[in-house]
């Protein structure tokens, strides 16, 4: 199977499994969608999803925010972790968007990756996600599937992304990154894999990884 073959066919797999994918994410608009990914950020989506309820219950929007103190917000989003960096985030993020973009999030990628806290996987969710604008934001799921999938090298999230931005058109890019992720929770995870229940790795994989993985 050439890469031509390849691409088409894991096109094709993740389309038939996933023709309506969800977001992860709970969120109601692009504010609330931003500080969900700045909380998930080595934190699964559940936990996220049971966290954000809460504090946006206090605050889903940047003027309520800034009411509140960075120790109030941090004790709402404590478990899930990181929370000195990511109230201090949270924070001054909603008060840049009030003071420069009147209270909105810019959907723009430089103007996102100055705000605190948010980096360029953040920045490429938001403006996938909630802008419909194309991006291919690489979370481990992604890196560790197109590592699988002889797509990119595996050498770091960075080289990943612009792998797949290379080989996947760019009119599927913000469905497609999001089947991905699907797929890797549910037939391709880092723990407790196994061959048979995944077809585009077996079907088109390393054979010394897959071997490796078979044995462990």
């Amino acid at each position: 199977m050439n890469k031509k073959e390849r691409i088409r066919f894991i096109i094709e797999e993740l389309e038939k499994k996933y023709p309506k994918v969800p977001i992860p994410l709970d969120h109601k608009d692009p504010y609330t969608l931003l500080i969900a990914v700045l909380l998930s950020a080595q934190c699964t989506d559940v936990r996220v999803n049971k966290i954000t309820p809460i504090l946006f219950k206090k605050a889903d929007n940047p003027y309520d925010m800034v009411k509140m103190s960075i120790e109030e917000i941090k004790d709402i989003i404590r478990p899930c972790g990181l929370s000195p960096m990511k109230s201090k985030g949270i924070y001054g993020l909603s008060k840049i968007l009030i003071d420069k973009y009147k209270g909105k999030v810019p959907a723009d990628f430089e103007l996102l990756e100055q705000l605190p806290a948010v980096g360029h996987k953040t920045a490429s969710v938001v403006m996938s996600q909630a802008f419909n604008i194309p991006a291919f934001p690489v979370d481990t799921h992604i890196h560790r599937l197109l590592y699988r999938w002889k797509i990119s090298t595996g050498k770091n999230v960075k080289k990943t992304e612009e792998d797949a931005k290379k080989v996947f058109p760019i009119e599927l890019w913000n469905k497609l990154h999001l089947q991905i992720i699907w797929y890797g929770r549910e037939y391709s995870p880092a723990r407790g894999w196994d061959i048979n229940k995944d077809i585009i790795t077996k079907t088109i994989g390393r054979k010394k990884l897959i071997n490796k993985l078979i044995r462990n």
